[in-house]
């Protein structure tokens, strides 16, 4: 079948993750969907080969009408090009529909802004100082550790006990396509990890292979309780609507950023691949600094 050869190549060439390829088959299945609720399927010679770009435009103008966001969108038809390449690249078909006409849907960019100094310092701040609980310690942890290395929530949730050298007070990361890379760990840090670990070797067993952060049943963390965390302590501390793990890691470029880093140095902390990917953070900290322009200036709030 192609479409698992397509899978595969995502999978052993792309080294797309497991997450990701599961997203490009919903959106594939909802395209093939559709064709059957056009009756494009029940052509005697149907092939999704012979697709045209007629029925991809349906397809978008019927995935506007579902109420789904021009991102959600273009997530879609990114799956359905990269399938259309795929066939190319195969020689199953000559010309992808895609290469002409066929556009992502433009998307207003919205500036996020990151958690100030301030909001992280006081989101710590709600952990009592003589908590000793194993989650206590551990949410206190994967903040910390999210706001001063930058990592992605996957890449926390996948960190191994075997990762982190104290010696060098360095964390070696496992990012995307296997990408590794190393980030220092800061002294203060490095105490609030050894003493997580004291806690989770207590409760570790042998389903924990290794992993770093574990739930009290011992298992390995899942995504959505790295999310709660998060949104828990710091929806007490901030008014701003974007709370997730993602703020931290965008909390973290933003604020080096802003104190002097240089855009390689942040570029390699957060294991982009290229300075295109890095660049968006200094969006941020230039509306951040309007922001305050706008409430310090003298000269700002006059009206003439």
């Amino acid at each position: 079948m192609v479409f698992e050869a397509f899978f595969n190549y995502l999978s052993i060439e792309k080294k797309y993750s497991q997450h990701t390829i599961q997203a490009y088959k919903n959106d594939l299945n909802t395209f093939q969907n559709f064709l059957k609720a056009i009756d494009f399927q029940k052509q005697e010679d149907f092939s999704l080969e012979k697709v045209s770009q007629v029925e991809i435009k349906k397809w978008i103008v019927d995935l506007s009408t579902k109420s789904l966001s021009f991102r959600s969108i273009n997530r879609k038809l990114s799956a359905l090009r990269a399938y259309f390449s795929f066939l190319k690249k195969i020689e199953q078909i000559k010309v992808s529909p895609f290469e002409k006409e066929i556009y992502p849907l433009k998307i207003e960019k919205k500036v996020k802004l990151p958690f100030s100094p301030s909001e992280i310092e006081n989101a710590l701040l709600l952990f009592s100082t003589d908590g000793d609980s194993f989650e206590e310690i551990r949410d206190k942890t994967i903040i910390e550790l999210l706001y001063t290395s930058g990592m992605r929530r996957s890449e926390l949730i996948s960190l191994k006990v075997g990762d982190i050298d104290f010696s060098q007070l360095q964390l070696k990361i496992l990012g995307k396509r296997n990408k590794e890379r190393i980030v220092p760990i800061l002294p203060k840090v490095a105490d609030i990890l050894k003493k997580y670990l004291k806690k989770r070797n207590e409760i570790a067993s042998e389903k924990s292979e290794d992993f770093l952060f574990l739930v009290k049943n011992g298992k390995k963390m899942y995504p959505t309780l790295v999310y709660r965390i998060i949104n828990s302590y710091f929806s007490a501390v901030t008014t701003k609507q974007d709370i997730s793990p993602h703020m931290l890691r965008h909390s973290f470029a933003s604020h080096l950023l802003d104190g002097g880093a240089d855009l390689n140095t942040v570029k390699e902390l957060l294991g982009h691949s290229s300075l295109a990917a890095t660049q968006v953070y200094t969006s941020s900290s230039l509306a951040e600094l309007k922001k305050q322009y706008q409430k310090a200036h003298p000269r700002a709030n006059t009206k003439h």
